[in-house]
Parts: C-alpha cells; sequence; structure tokens
C-alpha cells in the first residue's frame, strides 16, 4: 500500500487543482515560536538602546534644570564649612531648599532624617560625606520606587502605546518628539490621531508624521470616536508589519469623570483589537505645575493604570524635585522627560543622570 501523501490541495489562481506540501504543526509551532522570540528580541533592544542614549543627552538635562540646581546651591555653601556643632542648623536649611525645589515635606524629612542618623552614627565626617550621601539617598528613591525606566514593548508586532493627559500638557507633542526618536533607530511607526475632538490636535499630529517620516490614521469623516480611530490603527498596524502604534488621546481633566471613563473604552478596544495591548500608558505631567501634578497622576492611574511617566516642560523653570516625590508617591516610573522645544528634546530618563543634574 501506498505511504499516504502530505501533500494539501489547493486551487490555483486558475481555478485548477494543484498541491503544496504541508508544514508538520511541530516544525509549524516551531517556527511561530521562533518568529515570536525574534521579535521579542527586537521591542528588547529597542528599548534598551532608546534607554541607553540617556547617557549621551545629560548636557540637555543640565540646561533643562537650571533652576533646581540653583535652589540647591545652598547646599556646597551650607557644607563647606560643615562642622558637627552646626549639624542641627545645616540640616534644616538642607530641608528647606529640597521643598523650594518640591521635593515635598514627606521626602524632604526622610532623607534630612536618614542624614541626621548617619551623622549621629559617625559614618558621615565632613561636607563632601554629607552631599554624596544626599545624592545617594535621591538616587535610591528613584531607582527602588520607580523600577525600569526602559519602554516595555511587549513581545509582538505592532506594539501599542497610548498617551494620556491634561489639556496642554504637551501629549501630542511628545508623541510626535518619541515617534522621532523610534525613527531614528528604523522603527516601522504608525501614529493614531485619537484626539477627535480638537481638529487643531489632529493637524499638529499630520504635521509630526509628515516630520517624521510616519504614518497617520485619522478620522476621515469628522464623526468617528476616539476609541474608533485607535481600534482601526491597531488593526492597520497588524496588517501592515508596523513595528510601533503611538495612539494620541484628548486631552481631559482628571476630575471630569466622563472623559475619563473614555479612556477606559479607550483601552479596552486597544486589547480587543490587539490582545496584550497597550503594551504602555504613558501619562504626560506638566513640570512646571510641581506638587501640583500628583493628584492628576493618582487619578489617571486609578482609571487607566498608568505604566509610565513622561514629565514635560522641564525647561530650566520648573523645579526638579517633583519628579522624586511623583515617583516615590506612586511607584511608577518616569520614562521620559522634556527639557526643550527641540525634537531632540524628549529625553530618556536617567537616574543616575538627573542627580547629577540637579546639583551644582
Amino acid at each position: 500500500m501506498a505511504a499516504p501523501s502530505h501533500a494539501l490541495p489547493f486551487l490555483s489562481p486558475a481555478g485548477t487543482a494543484s498541491s503544496v506540501r504541508a508544514i508538520p504543526r511541530r516544525r509549524a509551532a516551531h517556527l511561530r515560536c521562533a518568529a515570536a522570540a525574534g521579535q521579542a528580541g527586537f521591542f528588547t533592544r529597542l528599548g534598551r538602546l532608546i534607554k541607553e542614549k540617556a547617557k549621551s543627552d545629560v548636557e540637555k538635562l543640565f540646561s533643562g534644570f537650571s533652576k533646581t540646581r540653583e535652589n540647591l546651591s545652598v547646599v556646597d555653601e551650607l557644607l563647606t564649612y560643615w562642622n558637627l556643632a552646626d549639624t542641627d542648623r545645616v540640616l534644616d536649611e538642607l530641608e528647606e531648599a529640597l521643598l523650594v525645589s518640591d521635593f515635598g515635606p514627606k521626602i524632604s524629612f526622610r532623607i534630612v532624617d536618614t542624614l541626621r542618623e548617619e551623622i549621629r552614627d559617625g559614618k558621615l565626617k565632613s561636607g563632601a560625606e554629607i552631599k554624596a550621601a544626599l545624592k545617594r539617598c535621591i538616587l535610591e528613591l528613584l531607582t527602588s520606587k520607580g523600577g525600569n525606566s526602559e519602554l516595555n514593548l511587549g513581545f509582538r508586532k505592532p506594539s501599542v502605546i497610548m498617551i494620556v493627559g491634561v489639556n496642554g500638557g504637551g501629549k501630542t507633542t511628545s508623541l510626535g518628539k518619541l515617534a522621532h526618536r523610534f525613527k531614528n533607530e528604523g522603527v516601522k511607526v504608525l501614529m493614531a490621531a485619537g484626539d477627535t475632538f480638537r481638529a487643531a490636535a489632529r493637524d499638529q499630529l499630520e504635521v509630526w508624521a509628515e516630520r517624521t517620516g510616519s504614518e497617520i490614521v485619522i478620522d476621515n469623516d469628522k464623526k468617528a470616536q476616539p476609541p474608533a480611530v485607535l481600534s482601526q490603527a491597531v488593526k492597520r498596524g497588524k496588517r501592515e508589519g508596523f513595528d510601533v502604534v503611538l495612539c494620541d488621546t484628548s486631552g481631559r481633566l482628571h476630575t471630569n469623570y466622563g472623559l475619563m471613563e473614555e479612556l477606559v473604552t479607550c483601552k479596552k478596544v486597544l486589547a480587543k483589537a490587539l490582545p496584550g495591548a497597550p503594551n504602555e500608558i504613558l501619562l504626560v505631567l506638566d513640570g512646571t505645575t510641581g506638587l501640583n501634578m500628583l493628584q492628576q497622576a493618582r487619578e489617571f492611574n486609578d482609571v487607566v493604570g498608568v505604566t509610565g511617566f513622561i514629565l514635560t516642560k522641564l525647561d530650566g523653570t520648573a523645579r526638579g524635585g517633583c519628579v522624586v516625590s511623583v515617583v516615590d508617591e506612586l511607584g511608577i516610573p518616569v520614562k521620559f522627560v522634556g527639557v526643550g522645544e527641540g525634537v531632540e528634546d524628549l529625553q530618556p530618563f536617567d537616574a543616575e543622570a538627573f542627580v547629577e543634574a540637579i546639583f551644582p
């Protein structure tokens, strides 16, 4: 008896029967796993590469945090001629400098208490040692509470990133600058103009798409709702092999319950279009608002589960201590900081570079 054939029939374009050798199930499964592993490796390398480039951007961080360095310049004045008898006075003034720089009462008190204890135990014996310990405390807060600040882009294409925030915080601009960074790494980017309530936002995103060489999905009928636009974009991203889909959303006050609930719908629609999406939900926070941004962050996180922050407008006028306050309060990492108006001025956040940038 002849061995059973493993060829499967199919119809050629002419409609005649032909055959193609079937791929054994085990081999097909292996190929699928290999493809998934390749995509995962691509996104892991991409996230790491973007993060590592923060090391080369320290000079822009320095210019962005000039106001914070000015407020903290008193630290060197206090510690240059420090002696043990002046400990209480020096620490009180140090605490005030941290408060002025928007570190917040809880963090400022905690840092100063740690320094006081280490001085009392004889671990810190000079002004230089106290300053080094101060910087170490801030770095430990950022790294222990903030976790990994690399982008988590998932394991399959397209990776989906959803940008949320209040009006005027810099959402659309941040999305455009993020697209620029991706494009510089050879990534195929699709933008979704999910801010359908503001025609200017759509127009602005179209400019960014042209500027960065990205594709864009917009509401052609002018009546589409944000969830529909985002769903369409992700489906196109799957169909046409895009690497990353960047989803803009309408700005909203964190106190507007109805609009906040719409974000939940957007998130569900993305997950339905692509299981596991969105890979990141990045909340844009205006750095000039200082500690007032904390309430916004709490509300957005409660509603949609924020995975990372983009702090914008840290252009020399903001007080950088708010970065530490946000991370300490919510345990969510800062992933990018905006330190100017230029296309390159959305910088990957690096805790060590940040600490060096805020001290003179």
